[in-house]
């Protein structure tokens, strides 16, 4: 027994050793070929799964960015190498079916041999693959195809090119938010990546396990994509028209315009000029026309041309005006707003009991101020009005008078409350912070409280201009300003539901429907500055705004028009700003009420807001031209049409950084005590510029209103950069504005 026992211990050592000894042959002669076969499995079955990005969704479901699926071709030189004999055929087929030159993947596999990944290609689509993956599970002709693969990700798309470009923003490459909603909302957009894991388990059979990707939210925006389009038609229309019109440049260095729901907050439509294309970003035609900037980000006071833009290629400075591109003029730039802040100064008056409303001041021109007289923009007087004339005709003495009755505490007491000074909250990347472009009561003094009243020496953004705005016209209430309406999940089902949300009450619902009477004469009114704002068939109320921007005296202004629709009963309110306008002579709000003027032409039948005034005939064939639905008239009587706005809005002999206390309430003024002659009206009309010319001074006026056009422009009128070094632009780039 113990014999059979040694032989069989024998036998099995014998066994033992030459199993070992064919191990140690087989990898010898052939371990290489099966390191390379475990390698790539270990490349096929372990990888990472994308997650698909939420789309961004319009107010009735339109969709403004989704994400695409997508394949990189990939080489496996390895693979390929492995069997000589499928080299050709799967380059043949790769040439063939996808349009890849067969010398890269020759020069590959010459280079790099033990390369397991390599991209020949990026992104390209199902239908674009499709021929090379039938091919491949043929049978036959895929049997020598090998060492080609495709790895899935996804591609942001933006199915309207630019429409709402600034508002939404786009992607880096791995899938990051920049600018806009893609930004502010990337967490909620972005999902998680997935894990697809291949091993060999102990009796060598590959194993998978899955963890499948978690796809990002969708947000339904309040834009509506159709008002959004006829707002961007018609600030392109504005480009188109005044482009190189008196310099080389656009036809602005920006035009922005707000659409926004009085009673919600939401945002309709927010739109800039010049836009960019969403799905080619970095496309550096759309920079020329644009103010320059350079390595920094700050303007250098030149203009980007075709030739000069050709220097800038592959420089920092290049980026730096790409990124001035992509900022979002609406919420990103400041400026100081003009007489579109009068409503404003009125309404702190009244609300604070300051003033009643009724009171009557005479404006001989200008006033004097502590050692300073500070102009009105008509420069011949008004003579004596009432407040409520005082905002129809943009008087900037009388608001001076209210705001010197308002006093310093009071007033930016009521900044504060109007927002300005502070973020609305907006939810979109990038809004200013303005804390340090508004006096407070330490450092605000005569001077200043006085300019600021005509919306001079502060600077504002106009996502804060339009939100104040709505305030003072929907009874006092604060919506915070919303851009998403709604969460909703990759099945569809609602995730949450952002409601409209009242911050605070800026102004009692009496003093908003003074604000309102007030507002409503300047379009409707015998004087008003914004006649030409008035749609046909549409009474609508609101407030011209000219600024003149730093160094004062550079005869450069930004003008705009906020309004609302219609008169009686508000549901939107729409905000144009035009920086500096390329014509001779910038200060007109005319090319800011025109733009307004197109828009809610189309807007307001779109909304179903009904006609409230006669047209005529002009109106109709205008209305005609355009194909709108004419809609039944309901009221008689035809609002007149204006032809000219407001001019300077008002200029100090010096720079109006002066300190000292308030000098006390305004006097009211006897409104017999002058009589005053509208002496601009017999001036001769200049046949070339269409404006009123001063015989004694040659200076170019408004003939309606006597607003002066080439003002003096020895003196500024405010402060752009009130607590830090002064500015020399009332527009500001803010660099950091988070």
């Amino acid at each position: 027994m113990q014999k059979k026992l040694v032989v069989l211990f024998i036998i099995v050592l014998l066994a033992f050793v030459g199993l070992t000894a064919r191990l140690i042959l087989i990898n010898k002669e052939n371990g290489e070929k099966y390191k390379k076969q475990v390698l790539s499995q270990q490349e096929y079955d372990s990888r990472t799964i994308p997650f698909r990005r939420g789309d961004i969704l319009d107010s009735k479901g339109t969709k403004l960015a989704v994400s695409e699926k997508v394949y990189n071709v990939i080489l496996d030189a390895k693979v390929m190498l492995d069997d000589e004999k499928s080299v050709e055929p799967t380059i043949a087929a790769v040439q063939s079916k996808l349009g890849i030159d067969g010398s890269v993947i020759r020069q590959r596999l010459a280079s790099h041999p033990e390369s397991s990944y390599y991209i020949l290609k990026k992104q390209m689509t199902y239908e674009e693959i499709s021929g090379f993956k039938e091919l491949e599970a043929d049978k036959e002709q895929g049997a020598n195809i090998k060492g080609i693969w495709f790895e899935e990700e996804y591609k942001r798309k933006y199915p309207n090119n630019t429409l709402a470009c600034d508002a939404i923003g786009f992607t880096t490459s791995d899938n990051q938010g920049l600018y806009g909603l893609e930004e502010y909302y990337n967490d909620v957009l972005s999902g998680t990546p997935g894990r697809e894991y291949g091993y060999l388990n102990g009796d060598a059979a590959l194993e998978r396990t899955t963890i499948a990707a978690v796809d990002g939210n969708s947000i339904v925006t309040t834009i509506d994509a159709n008002i959004q389009s006829i707002v961007e038609k018609y600030l392109k229309k504005f480009n188109d028209e005044y482009k190189n019109n008196y310099l080389e440049r656009n036809g602005s260095n920006n035009t922005g315009c707000i659409i926004m729901d009085v009673n919600t907050g939401e945002i309709l439509a927010m739109a800039s000029y010049p836009v960019f294309d969403l799905n080619n970003t970095k496309n550096s035609e759309d920079l020329i026309g644009m103010p320059m900037v350079d390595e920094l980000g700050n303007k250098t006071g030149e203009y980007i041309t075709a030739e000069n833009l050709a220097s800038m290629e592959g420089t920092n400075q290049l980026d730096q005006n790409f990124n001035a591109l992509w900022r979002n003029f609406c919420i990103n730039d400041t400026y100081e707003p003009g007489s579109v802040a009068k409503p404003f100064t009125v309404a702190a008056g009244i609300d604070s009991g300051s003033i009643t409303g009724n009171e009557t001041y005479t404006c001989n021109g200008f006033l004097e101020v502590g050692d300073y007289k500070i102009k009105c923009h008509n420069t011949y007087g008004d003579g004596p009005l009432t407040v409520a004339q005082g905002v129809e005709r943009s008087c900037n003495v009388v608001m001076m008078y209210v705001n010197m009755a308002t006093g310093k505490d009071t007033y930016i007491d009521y900044q504060h409350i109007f927002n300005f000074g502070l973020k609305t909250n907006i939810d979109l990347a990038g809004e200013s912070r303005t804390a340090s472009l508004v006096y407070d009561k330490s450092t605000i003094g005569p001077t200043e409280l006085a300019t600021n009243s005509f919306g001079q020496g502060f600077n504002a953004t106009m996502i804060q201009m339009i939100t104040g705005f709505c305030s003072l016209i929907n009874g006092g209430n604060y919506y915070e300003p919303h851009m998403v309406s709604k969460i909703i999940s990759p099945s569809g089902a609602t995730v949450q539901n952002i409601e409209p949300r009242i911050l605070k009450q800026t102004i009692s619902e009496s003093t908003s429907e003074i604000i309102k009477e007030d507002c409503n004469l300047v379009v409707s009114g015998e004087n008003g500055t914004g006649k030409t704002a008035r749609p046909a068939g549409y009474m609508i109320g609101g407030k011209t705004g000219t600024a003149e921007t730093l160094p004062r005296g550079n005869n450069e202004y930004v003008v705009s028009f906020m309004g609302y629709a219609p008169a009686d009963n508000p549901q939107i309110a729409i905000y144009v700003v035009v920086d500096r306008p390329n014509v001779a002579y910038q200060d007109d709000a005319k090319y800011a009420t025109r733009i307004v003027r197109n828009i809610l032409t189309e807007v307001l039948p779109y909304k179903g807001i009904f006609m409230t005034e006669e047209l005529t005939d002009a109106e109709r064939e205008e209305l005609e031209a355009l194909q709108i639905e004419i809609m039944t008239p309901v009221a008689s009587g035809t609002a007149e049409e204006g032809t000219q706005e407001e001019g300077t809005e008002g200029a100090v002999s010096e720079n109006d950084a002066a300190t000292g206390e308030t000098g006390g309430d305004a006097e009211v003024q006897d409104e017999e005590e002058e009589t005053y002659t509208e002496v601009w009206k017999t001036f001769p009309i200049d046949p070339e510029t269409g404006y009123a010319v001063d015989p004694d001074t040659g200076e170019l006026v408004d003939p309606e209103t006597g607003h002066s056009i080439t003002g003096d422009d020895s003196t500024p009128a405010g402060r752009a950069n009130v607590n830090g070094a002064g500015s020399t632009d009332s527009t500001q780039d803010n660099n950091n504005p988070f």
